[in-house]
């Protein structure tokens, strides 16, 4: 909705209702032209009055869509727009009007329409505007106008109409780009508890007699362009209300003294204004939860200004604060130490604090973030930090701080972000940094750090997003093992002390994008290797001691976009292709032997070779490659005819049931594989172990499972995987490339499996994240969660109601679940799945057991009494599954002893206390996001009960008696429902 003119009140109110509320749409049925034309004879046949003759043209000498007030589409000759404003007509509306089921837009306002607006509108379901502004209708709005889901504008206003909207409790109308002042009708709503206009184009003031709603609990505006003071009174006369949300707005003043009465307030959101002042006492706010006054003009860069952090002690469930980017000044006062136990978000950062950390700090053990960054703190970062175990983003960059970076920080294993640039630490980085297997992104350029760059930097292949060292004072080489950080995006060591030459190695880093290694001593040539950085857009070595010519070769990285050599000793000519064809992208000054390359360089011509030394030369390289090849040849044809008789001699283990697959061979595996190097192992499991490998027959990477044969029951593993997988195609199960089943160069039996390759990994490496090296890795959010949860389902569907055989998977469980590029969950690992047939409503076993019946934990517990495996033994598995997802716990977790486990654990605070079981990365996204930029956790549309449902339907398949388990059918419906719901909830939201 655009704009709206002066409403009656409860007009204006029904009018959001309809756009918020509307329900589904419906179809009504096309007529063709004839149906318009008899629609419009009935439409003029109730006007009694028409003083301008407007209606004359109306009739059979000409075709209807040449009428006056009459629109038509060209292709199909039908009525899209009917505009008769203000020629005075009187009459009834016909409810004929419904059947122009083409129309956009009708206009009638400024005539002198009487009687009812017939209901038959709701069957325009194309209908973009209605204008009925003006005129004489009675009687109530029609609610069947909310079926018209594509209206736009409706102006009703100067009608007799009513409605009776008085017994709304909850109102929201968000995202509608509602513009103009906010109507003080919405205050006739006395029994209102939650109203809800964010993300509109609101303006003006809150009409006064909002503050009159007493019955309000929940009040949202963020993200328009209200303005104003609150009143001084507010908090009084609001008693009840638990959540204010007012971010993003044009606020002025102070937070009014009276917010101390606020005693039921959780949530306090008022980031993104312009109050100004100091922040009175929230001494009585004891239920606050989280609060969020970042980016206004609060404080006064006065020692008073922190004061009001002293009485936010007694809020004890405090888990957020953010004050960051204001004008708080001052130095933070010890008493920050006593801040709730639960408080796990703290954002001072922007402000003008001065002093030292307070060693307090760390006794806030739950934090897992702390940003304080942007101020003026000075002195060391206290050894109590070493408590802050949960830590996952800590970030103290511009600041004045200094000394040691202490050793303690190895003691945040959780940590993923370091960031503690531009400040004055000196010394050596601490060893123990090592410890942080977790961190992805490590900042700590511009200080005065020194010595070597310590190796344990460089095992820390969590890495993924940045490490810059640069601007600091390293010396000695950058060591080869600079290779071990393949999933680094961005390497910055510049301006430092190092020397030696440019490692070969680190063209292993695989995923690099930004590499600079300027203004240090590096000497040697330039590594060609360089050239394998496919994702590479910024290569710059300026300012070294470099010296031979440009790899040619550099010119073949395709989104290579800047490319700086410049201040060298580098000679020779120059490519022309590809980053060198801009002369905008290179630099290259200060080598005074290049030659040639584009000629906006202007560089010197290179000097020309002898052409006839070089034909000749070109004439005994080609016949040494001719003869090369013909060797190759011969060889190629003599082994494989060698293989074949050895093969043909050799009695074939497999059973004939995998011989529809085709088979790969030892040797192209060893291939692929670098000789099965531990550097492409990426996983083990109970029957051997996962390489990544790259074939010649596939374009992509594949992932091989070699059997570890010596492990009893391996060879039946390997057989009821290929018979498993063989014939079975669905887009969540994992899919089987080929196989191999033939002897390794030591003549030992030797079978694999080959699979798609997934680049995210298991489900496991991405809920457990101690666990994973996975690039770019973050937590999964909630969207995620409810997609790979209802991709699982869908496979087990399969499994269980597709097949022409029912197949039981008996080992499902986080590891066995892959993720693809786009984050699409397959179900792998089918080496104890069963195959059953169904013949006269029995089960009949096609495979044999191998004695193994799923893993711990995950495995029923009718399968530790010795009971057969069945449907619902998949269907408890996928219950623990789902359970974890939500929770984040695993089911074998120490804390589950003593008779206790997974789903006693979410049973005892289900539905009631859900924030006690559910994962706290989960919590943490939401909360940080809400701290961040206002409503998102408490607004977008569904959580709550997306959550409720999730943790039901887990429950309810992981319950101990088999009979009482969900089935699969029931799951994937209600699944999909879920999701449908929840997703359309999320972009209605975004």
């Amino acid at each position: 909705m655009k704009s709206f003119s002066l409403l009656s009140p409860i007009l204006f109110l029904f009018i959001l209702t309809l756009i918020c509320f509307g329900p589904n749409k419906i179809v009504a049925m096309t007529l063709g032209n004839q149906t318009d034309y008899l629609a419009l004879l009935q439409f003029k046949k109730s006007i009694t009055s028409d003083p301008y003759s407007t209606l004359e043209s109306w009739n059979s000498s000409i075709h209807f869509c040449k009428w006056r007030g009459i629109t038509c589409s060209p292709m199909h000759q039908r009525v899209i727009e009917l505009n008769l404003k203000g020629y005075e007509l009187h009459g009834s509306l016909s409810p004929h009007v419904g059947n122009l089921t083409f129309l956009i837009s009708l206009n009638l306002r400024n005539n002198s329409f009487f009687g009812e607006i017939p209901q038959e509108l709701g069957q325009l379901l194309q209908l973009q505007q209605l204008s009925l502004t003006n005129n004489s209708f009675v009687g109530e709005i029609p609610t069947n106008l909310t079926f018209c889901s594509n209206l736009t504008s409706l102006y009703l206003d100067n009608n007799k109409l009513i409605g009776n909207l008085s017994s709304l409790t909850r109102f929201s109308c968000g995202s509608n780009n509602i513009q103009g002042n906010i109507p003080q009708e919405i205050c006739h709503l006395k029994n209102l508890s939650l109203l809800f206009l964010g993300q509109n184009e609101f303006s003006g003031t809150i009409p006064s007699c909002f503050y009159n709603i007493s019955s309000l609990t929940n009040l949202a505006m963020p993200m328009n362009r209200i303005h104003g003071s609150l009143p001084l009174n507010m908090f009084n006369t609001l008693p009840h209300l638990q959540e204010l949300y007012i971010g993003a707005n044009q606020f002025s003043g102070p937070i009014v003294n009276s917010i101390i009465n606020a005693t039921s307030i959780t949530t306090l959101s008022l980031e993104d204004n312009h109050f100004v002042g100091q922040v009175p006492s929230l001494a009585r706010l004891r239920g606050l939860q989280y609060l969020n006054l970042e980016d206004n003009n609060l404080g006064n860069n006065s020692t008073k200004d922190l004061e009001f952090l002293k009485s936010l002690t007694n809020s004890s469930k405090l888990y957020g604060i953010s004050i960051a980017n204001n004008n708080f000044g001052g130095i933070l006062p010890n008493s920050i130490g006593n801040l709730s136990t639960e408080l796990k978000l703290l954002f001072l950062g922007g402000n003008m604090i001065s002093g030292q950390i307070p060693p307090e700090i760390g006794y806030l053990v739950s934090l897992i973030l702390l940003a304080m960054e942007q101020n003026q703190l000075e002195g060391n970062i206290p050894t109590t930090f070493g408590n802050l175990q949960n830590m996952q983003v800590l970030a103290l960059n511009e600041n004045k701080l200094s000394g040691d970076i202490p050793s303690s920080i190895g003691n945040l294993s959780q940590l993923y972000k370091l960031d503690l640039h531009l400040n004055m630490f000196e010394g050596n980085i601490p060893p123990s940094i090592g410890n942080c297997q977790k961190l992805q992104s490590l900042d700590l350029s511009q200080n005065k750090l020194r010595g070597t760059i310590p190796l344990e930097i460089f095992n820390l292949v969590s890495l993924t997003n940045l490490l810059d060292l640069s601007h600091n004072s390293f010396s000695g080489s950058l060591p080869r093992e600079v290779r071990m950080l393949k999933n680094i995006g961005l390497l910055n060591f510049s301006y430092n002390h190092l020397s030696g030459e440019i490692p070969i190695s680190i063209s292993e880093c695989a995923i690099l994008e930004y590499l600079d290694l300027q203004g240090n001593s590096f000497n040697g040539t330039i590594p060609p290797s360089l050239a394998s950085l496919k994702g590479l857009q910024y290569l710059d070595l300026s300012i070294n001691q470099l010296s031979g010519s440009i790899p040619g070769v550099i010119q073949n990285i395709v989104g290579l976009k800047h490319f700086n050599v410049s201040f060298n000793m580098l000679e020779g000519e120059v490519p022309t292709e590809g980053v060198f064809e801009n002369s905008a992208q290179i630099e290259m000054i200060g080598n005074k032997k290049l030659c040639g390359g584009i000629s906006q360089l202007h560089l010197p011509a290179c000097p020309t070779k002898d052409r006839k030394h070089k034909k000749h030369h070109k004439f005994w390289l080609i016949a040494m490659i001719v003869s090369v090849l013909c060797f190759l040849l011969i060889l190629s044809t003599s082994i494989t005819s060698y293989w074949m008789r050895k093969r043909n001699q050799k009695r074939s283990f497999d059973s004939p049931t995998i011989d529809q697959l085709n088979k790969v061979s030892y040797q192209d595996l060893h291939r692929g594989t670098d000789g099965f190097s531990i550097t492409n192992l990426i996983g083990s499991g109970s029957f051997g172990s996962v390489y990544k490998g790259n074939l010649m027959t596939e374009d992509n990477f594949v992932a091989i499972k070699v059997l570890n044969l010596q492990k009893k029951g391996a060879h039946k593993s390997f057989i009821l995987e290929c018979n498993a997988l063989k014939n079975i195609r669905h887009r969540n199960l994992v899919k089987i490339i080929t196989c191999c089943s033939s002897s390794d160069y030591k003549g030992q039996d030797f079978k694999a499996l080959v699979f798609d390759y997934m680049k995210n990994g298991s489900l496991e490496q991405w809920l457990h994240s101690e666990i994973s090296n996975l690039e770019n890795q973050t937590s999964l959010d909630l969207t995620h969660r409810v997609n790979i949860i209802t991709d699982v389902a869908s496979a087990l569907h399969y499994l269980h109601q597709d097949c022409e055989q029912l197949i039981l998977h008996c080992d499902l469980k986080p590891s066995n679940v892959l993720l693809d590029d786009d984050m699409v969950a397959h179900v792998s690992d089918f080496g104890i799945a069963r195959l059953v047939s169904v013949i006269d409503d029995t089960s009949h076993k096609k495979t044999s057991t191998i004695g193994i019946k799923g893993t711990v934990g995950y495995a029923p517990p009718e399968y530790g009494m010795g009971s057969e495996v069945s449907t619902c033994g998949d269907m408890y598995s996928f219950g623990i599954l789902m359970l974890e997802m939500v929770t984040g716990r695993r089911p074998t977790n120490k804390v589950f002893e003593d008779g206790q486990n997974l789903h006693n654990f979410v049973a005892n605070s289900f539905p009631d206390n859900l924030i006690n079981i559910l994962d706290p990365s989960l919590v943490s996204r939401d909360a940080e996001v809400e701290i961040q930029d206002g409503n998102r956790k408490n607004f977008i549309p569904n959580v709550e009960e997306c959550l409720v449902s999730l943790f039901r339907i887990g429950l309810s398949c992981s319950m101990e008696q088999p009979k009482e388990r969900m089935n699969i059918v029931d799951v994937t419906r209600e699944l999909n429902i879920i999701r449908k719901t929840f997703l359309a909830g999320v972009r209605a939201h975004n």
